[in-house]
């Protein structure tokens, strides 16, 4: 089993110097990866999956972005691989996030795990300008115009939320067959989601019986080719 750990980039902890001390000492533990996650606001007040309001922890109050953190971390680490846990990808570009992306694989020397996820933060979803039924809507489309950006060059690809004309678009990324993507998964449709549609997942679970229900629940129908990938990362 491999072991990653969550970077504190979120919190009144995060400090770039702090950063580079937690990952350098995980590489040298032996850690396989580090993990980021993704964040646009801290509602003050918001309704958790149907139970009443409450307030959100205050470390979402302010967190570093995760590609500009893992490129930071990437400077001054060899080894350790490192992941985003996860990153909306409604609320980005496809072409902008592939180039993003594959400049992160290349600064890290193919060291990148791409952990993407459907959000469930309504109130940021109406910050991006995004209607909330988008969240499990148009994500083959968008992962299809993701891996066309990555694909050889000229790209072209029509689908039916992104449409890209012929064109040139680089970088690609630097690891053989493009950095495996990972999708967060919290249900038994997500999970059968991932298994069409991802190289991996990362389980949005909270213990190790809820890991295993979750995986049982579905793996009759469910590729084996998907690995699990979990992380300390929330």
């Amino acid at each position: 089993m491999e072991i990653g750990i969550a970077l504190p980039q979120m919190g009144p902890q995060m400090t770039p110097a702090f950063l580079i001390r937690v990952a350098q000492e995980a590489e040298q533990l032996g850690y396989a990866s580090l993990w980021v996650g993704e964040r646009l606001l801290r509602p003050r007040r918001y309704v958790p999956f149907g139970y009443p309001p409450t307030a959100m922890p205050d470390y979402f109050k302010s967190l570093y972005d995760p590609l500009e953190t893992l490129s930071y971390i990437a400077a001054v680490t060899r080894r350790i691989q490192l992941g985003t846990s996860v990153i909306v990808p409604f609320w980005h570009v496809p072409v902008v996030l592939a180039r993003r992306l594959a400049t992160l694989d290349h600064f890290s020397q193919g060291r990148l795990l791409v952990g993407l996820g459907q959000g469930w933060l309504e109130e940021e979803f109406q910050a991006a300008n995004l209607s909330f039924r988008r969240r499990g809507n148009g994500l083959e489309d968008y992962l299809g115009a993701l891996r066309a950006c990555w694909g050889p060059d000229p790209v072209s690809y029509e689908g039916r939320f992104y449409r890209i004309a012929e064109s040139d678009i680089g970088p690609k990324p630097l690891q053989p067959g493009c950095p495996p993507v990972l999708l967060g998964v919290g249900s038994a449709a997500a999970l059968k989601r991932a298994a069409h549609l991802a190289d991996g997942i990362n389980p949005l679970v909270g213990s190790w019986k809820g890991l295993e229900w979750l995986l049982n629940v579905t793996t009759p129908q469910i590729s084996k080719s998907v690995r699990p990938v979990t992380s300390m990362a929330g």
